[in-house]
């Protein structure tokens, strides 16, 4: 055959695509622990979605495109009085859930938040549910959403074990259009040749940029990339319902596939040896692992590698509080992933960076005993010159254990250690913190605290009735499960 032409024979869909769209179509959802870990990470996640909207930053990116437009059967934002066309929604409700980087993370070769697929979930279930209601049909229950939750969680989870997409400059996002897309579609009704071309036009879009979080260039873009991945899933998913045709080699097809442009050295001279030429490791099947061992930010609004060095801060305040001029150096010890990604000196130019500084939250919560979303505004940096102070005076080193126990499946720790030295010579013993409060391995200390963090974010909002009415519902599994959706979307109309 000439080699001046192209074998032009369409190969089945990559396996990849494949196990992701069998996983979404066939797999039941039975695991116990998995539904009521979903719907703690309902809660939570919605709680953080109505703390965003005291920030005008984030207020002033949601509503229509087109103003005063009205939708059919629109899903709603909730804390709003928006009824909005799904793919908006979810734009909104993403933007939301995680502009205070608030809700729960995921740890492992890739970082990520699986709760930010919630804004794609619920804004077509919520319009789903009302045009069914219209037709006369029953509405989608909130047991389907918490189910589309776990496959979410599970496929953007599961792809983040041993494939690090920011090793290659492209942001976990990525794996939130991927999930989203996966779920809405199989949510619209899509059947298996329609789900395997939204997954397929997941992968051959363009790849967002991890730029925008990581020195010098941190910005609020990270509060809102998410948003913007879960509403592509919504649309990619819309457009395979419409019949459009998917790209089966979309992974890896020779020069063209994302595997060679997206996922392998772009740089020639460096492709050397076989490991250059990557695949998508995936070691274990889907089913419901990574919801069930999902981490919750439950005590600070911060970049979750450094949620264990602010609770060690929190331990050594009250021995610092009045000695903070006498202090001369700080010493942090940590894993490699923060130091990746949080680790940064030189000035912070706004919120979205310091909330990305393991050395500004630190400071912060040893000056005041705590962290909360307002300490990362201009306003209160520029008030609190001690801050950057403190910052100026911290050592950042890397402990092999903590790095190395921080990829082994059966600890995933994400631990971070503090000690305080001061002028005269004396010091804080070394508080070490292996656990977040939010780690699986303390749910029982944990699951309270998530309560009253969305007790007391429903308050900043809603009257005491309506929050006790949302709480009430909330806490009854079997009675969440069995509420619509359209009624359920009612109670958070703002």
């Amino acid at each position: 055959m000439s080699s001046n032409v192209d074998l032009n024979q369409r190969p089945p869909y990559d396996q990849v695509i494949q196990d992701i769209a069998d996983y979404v179509l066939d797999y039941r959802v039975e695991s116990t622990e998995a539904l009521d870990t979903a719907r703690n990470c309902l809660m939570d996640s919605l709680g953080c979605a109505l703390l965003a909207l005291r920030f005008p930053e984030c207020t002033k990116l949601l509503g229509p495109q087109v103003e005063c437009t009205q939708v059919p059967h629109g899903a709603r934002v909730p804390g709003t009085s928006y009824r909005l066309d799904p793919v908006k929604a979810a734009w909104d409700l993403g933007a939301m859930i995680r502009w205070l980087d608030f809700n729960d993370t995921w740890l492992a070769a890739e970082w990520g938040h699986p709760s930010d697929n919630l804004g794609g979930i619920l804004a077509v279930a919520d319009h789903l549910s009302q045009r069914r209601v219209a037709r006369g049909e029953a509405p989608l229950t909130m047991r389907v959403v918490l189910e589309a939750m776990v496959k979410a969680h599970e496929i953007q989870g599961v792809f983040a074990l041993e494939n690090s997409f920011n090793r290659v400059g492209l942001d976990h996002v990525v794996l939130v259009k991927l999930a989203s897309t996966a779920v809405c579609a199989w949510l619209m009704g899509a059947d298996r040749e329609q789900l395997l071309s939204a997954v397929s036009h997941a992968f051959v879009d363009g790849q967002s940029l991890r730029t925008y979080r990581h020195a010098p260039n941190a910005g609020s873009r990270k509060s809102w990339a998410a948003g913007d991945a879960t509403s592509r899933g919504v649309r990619l998913a819309d457009i395979a319902l419409r019949g459009e045709m998917g790209i089966p080699g979309v992974l890896s097809a020779s020069e063209w596939g994302f595997y060679d442009v997206s996922f392998s050295h772009t740089n020639k001279d460096l492709a050397t040896k076989p490991e250059d030429k990557r695949r998508f490791s995936l070691p274990q099947g889907f089913g419901c692992y990574v919801m069930e061992n999902i981490l919750f930010k439950v005590s600070f609004p911060a970049e979750f590698h450094g949620q264990t060095a602010c609770e060690a801060a929190v331990r050594l305040h009250p021995q610092v509080k009045d000695r903070l001029l006498e202090i001369d150096r700080i010493r942090i010890v940590t894993q490699e992933s923060a130091i990746r990604i949080i680790s940064k000196v030189g000035p912070l130019a706004n919120a979205a960076d310091r909330d990305h500084c393991i050395q500004y939250m630190t400071a912060v919560a040893l000056v005041f005993g705590g962290l909360v979303a307002e300490h990362y505004e201009d306003d209160f940096h520029q008030a609190h010159p001690i801050i950057d102070q403190l910052r100026g005076r911290m050592e950042i080193v890397e402990d092999p254990r903590y790095s190395r126990e921080y990829l082994e499946p059966d600890k995933r720790s994400i631990a971070n250690a503090v000690q305080v030295f001061f002028k005269d010579g004396s010091s804080t013993l070394q508080v070490e913190v292996e656990y977040p409060i939010g780690h699986r391995r303390r749910r029982s200390e944990g699951i309270p605290l998530l309560e009253d963090k969305f007790r007391a974010s429903l308050a900043t909002h809603f009257a005491p009735q309506r929050c006790a009415q949302i709480f009430a519902l909330c806490k009854d599994q079997a009675a969440l499960e069995a509420t619509a959706v359209d009624r359920f979307m009612e109670l958070f109309a703002g």
